[in-house]
């Protein structure tokens, strides 16, 4: 075991010469929120910056003015000295550097500016910018519609416990994992794992996989919130009431299926997906989302035509607009009529759900996927950061806002269902007290005790005359019930919450706001999981001379075209296929193989090493631990619970029964099945594929080049000394002293490679 790992360590240090970076091809897109930097500009400019907003985040880090030309030790500088040819320091400023930095003190730090070349990777063109995309990436459709639903469903404020305790031992350290790799290796997912081991590089092209498809579907919801945002406008939002049906004698009557049901259930079903009986019949092409399929899939190559650069100015709306559009819902909801009893529904405990492994399954699976873990995404993002970005910071803020922004809109939802469950419960019993008062004469005369229905009761009137007859069925008014009858994705934001705005005042003003709120969760989280395809084809060098436009293009031409199998009256059933199991089970599996590439092939006192380089301080013991065991763990267990849960209960989809107004499970049938394996497969195959073709010396991924890292600097510039192998380190990890790591981790040390400046000038 030792000495395989130890052979995929050396063959990665051997074949990471360096070659023409690809780099200079890979994710272009990023020219809006990030600008080119010039190889030949003055070292004055802020390293890692295109304006002073992203200066240097280490820690004590001091900005000087523009005057003051300090050197990266906090030493004067001249402007010969530090000039773009490679002229050195002078002898004075390099010992007050180096004594300053060998010190360990912060103190009197300036920005930083590496002696061993440039980067030539483009980088954001302002902090702001990249937390703002990181947040629209991770924040979407899920915080809205599916942690509400989670938390009424599994003990309500007792869900909350291992909701945060998976965050804390799953969500945050892959988060923080992918954040640092990334800025690390300074390369896309595929040139990533590739560096780390060419063996692992399947874990890149996984990644990619899972995003396209994971793609094809989550347009579709965007499509759906096109359609409702444009349905809006009219003058009566047309799910408030029943159409009629017309007969040929001129009479009309409401719609059978409508009465049946409700008016938001006939809208969504028959209306906007014209939905078939089963999976088996997709009946009529539905045009009215084909057409919204297209104009979404416009709207999105339009953002992305020159990558993020075209859509670094539309972050700042996507990602801040759903935050507004949820403070206005918040302030509405709050002085609505049984707020208060939605929100005791939502956060009321109930311990007992905490012995069921359900729910702790249902909580780390919403972490996992509400983050948006093991995409690539993050990967690609944090690659553009400045090399001594703060990216511990970073994963600590994003992921502790995306576990607020769920609670928050929690409490907005549930607000808004208190409101309507209060609304149908105070109209069930204004409708019960007319029967009775029907059935008895007046409100005096109904008895304290109602007859069971099928009753005989009988009546006197003032001619001393009796009447029998049998008690009619009454309607069951139950508030606790209507509270109980939430829903979870599209049931919430199509059925449910569209129910509650009937009953608003201006009810299309609202409506107007709720689904351009979802159109804007979920577009900024396609732009993110999209650019995981981008890059990787760009990784493989598949198109190397094709411009970035026409490959943006065709990507989204070609999603486009296989969207449209969303688009007839089984499309919905396709769209819960592709759901269920696009991207559940692959994301898993990646991640898992992430911890595990890191920990026992990179090596994890090396990636400490890393990020302490790059932030100025060690990660504690804590995240070490996550990354090697609790993680790996935490996803094994998901994973295998997942594979019970549908090996005991089975995997279906719920099918629309016109005749009855309401849904039955039916079970996929035979082509479906085959359909999910292809999914599944397709998406994971590529990890042992990968390392089975590098086996046999089969060349799949052409990226050998080193990332540039100037070790040197940062050292220098942190004031960081050689650490020192801790006991706990030594027995938890088989860290040896001399930096190499033992059984329970085959990696050898650091390799030479790693102690160099790569220098690129």
């Amino acid at each position: 075991m030792a000495n395989t790992a130890h052979l995929v360590r050396r063959q990665s240090s051997r074949d990471l010469k360096p070659q023409k970076s690809v780099d200079k091809l890979e994710m272009k897109e990023m020219r809006g929120k990030l600008m080119a930097e010039s190889r030949k500009r003055d070292l004055s400019v802020n390293y890692g910056a295109t304006n002073a907003a992203f200066d240097d985040s280490s820690p004590g880090a001091k900005h000087l003015r523009p005057g003051g030309n300090k050197g990266p030790g906090g030493g004067l500088s001249s402007s010969s000295s530090t000039a773009a040819d490679g002229g050195t320091t002078p002898p004075a400023a390099s010992a007050a550097a180096i004594a300053g930095s060998k010190l360990g003190s912060n103190e009197g730090k300036g920005i930083f500016k590496p002696e061993a070349g440039e980067d030539e990777r483009e980088n954001w063109d302002s902090k702001l910018t990249f937390l703002l995309a990181t947040v629209g990436y991770a924040v979407g459709l899920g915080n809205v519609w599916r942690f509400p639903y989670l938390a009424q469903k599994n003990g309500g404020g007792a869900f909350l416990i291992p909701y945060f305790v998976m965050l804390a031992i799953e969500g945050i350290p892959i988060f923080y994992l992918e954040l640092a790799i990334g800025q690390r290796l300074r390369k896309g997912a595929i040139g990533v794992w590739n560096q780390v081991s060419p063996y692992l590089a399947g874990i890149g092209v996984s990644s990619a996989v899972v995003s396209f498809n994971v793609a094809l579907y989550y347009n579709t919801i965007i499509a759906w919130c096109l359609f409702y945002f444009v349905q809006s406008f009219q003058s009566e939002l047309p799910w408030s009431k029943c159409p009629n049906t017309y007969f040929p004698n001129g009479s009309y009557a409401a719609e059978p299926e409508c009465t049946q049901s409700s008016p938001t259930q006939y809208f969504w079903y028959r209306e906007t997906l014209m939905i078939s009986k089963d999976i088996n019949s997709p009946e009529v092409f539905n045009w009215k989302i084909a057409l919204a399929l297209v104009i979404a899939w416009i709207l999105v190559y339009m953002c992305m035509i020159k990558g993020i650069a075209s859509s670094g100015k539309v972050v700042y709306v996507t990602a801040t607009f759903p935050y507004i559009v949820l403070i206005i819902f918040f302030f509405r909801g709050i002085t609505l009529p049984g707020m208060s009893d939605g929100l005791k529904h939502l956060f009321t405990p109930k311990w007992h759900t905490l012995t069921d492994p359900v729910v702790w399954l249902e909580a780390g699976t919403q972490i996992f996927f509400s983050l948006g873990l093991a995409f690539g995404g993050l990967i690609a993002f944090s690659s553009y950061n400045p090399v001594n970005n703060n990216c511990y910071r970073d994963a600590i803020m994003v992921s502790l806002t995306n576990c607020f922004t769920s609670m928050f809109a929690g409490i907005v939802v549930f607000s808004i269902i208190g409101f309507k469950a209060t609304m149908v419960y105070e109209h069930c019993l204004s409708e019960r007290n007319d029967a009775l008062i029907e059935i008895f004469g007046s409100p005096n005369k109904i008895p304290s005790h109602i007859p069971a229905t099928g009753a005989l009761i009988h009546f006197g009137d003032t001619n001393h005359s009796l009447t029998n007859m049998f008690m009619p069925e009454l309607p069951e008014c139950d508030l606790q019930k209507e509270l109980d009858n939430s829903a979870s994705g599209t049931g919430l934001a199509f059925i449910i919450f569209t129910e509650a705005i009937n009953q608003f005042p201006g009810a299309q003003f609202w409506s107007v706001l709720f689904f351009l709120m979802l159109f804007t969760l979920g577009i900024d989280s396609q732009f993110g999981t999209l650019e995981g395809v981008v890059t990787s084809i760009v990784d493989m060098k598949l198109f190397p001379n094709l411009r970035k436009e026409i490959l943006t293009g065709s990507i989204c031409l070609v999603c486009c075209l296989i969207s449209m199998a969303f688009a007839h009256g089984a499309g919905s059933y396709v769209f819960v296929l592709f759901d269920n199991f696009s991207g559940n089970f692959p994301l898993l599996i990646i991640a898992f193989f992430e911890c595990i590439g890191v920990s026992y092939v990179y090596g994890i006192k090396r990636f400490a090493d890393d990020i302490e380089l790059m932030t100025g301080s060690r990660p504690g013991l804590y995240w070490l631990i996550c990354w090697k065991y609790l993680s790996p763990l935490a996803m094994l267990s998901i994973l295998v619970a997942s594979f019970i849960e549908i090996a005991v209960d089975g995997s279906g989809y719920q099918a629309w029964v016109p005749s009855r107004g309401a849904t039955e499970r039916h079970e996929w049938p035979t082509w479906a099945l085959f359909l999910i394996a292809i999914l599944i497969l397709t998406s994971i195959l590529w990890i042992p594929a990968v390392a089975i073709c590098r086996y046999l010396n089969i060349l799949i991924i052409d990226d050998n080049e080193k990332a540039w890292f100037p070790s040197a600097d940062l050292k220098e510039f942190h004031g960081i000394v050689p650490h020192e192998v801790t006991v706990a380190e030594s027995l938890l990890f088989c860290i040896r002293p001399d930096g190499s790591e033992g059984l329970c981790c085959p990696t050898g040390g650091p390799s030479e490679e790693d102690e160099e400046d790569v220098d690129i000038t």
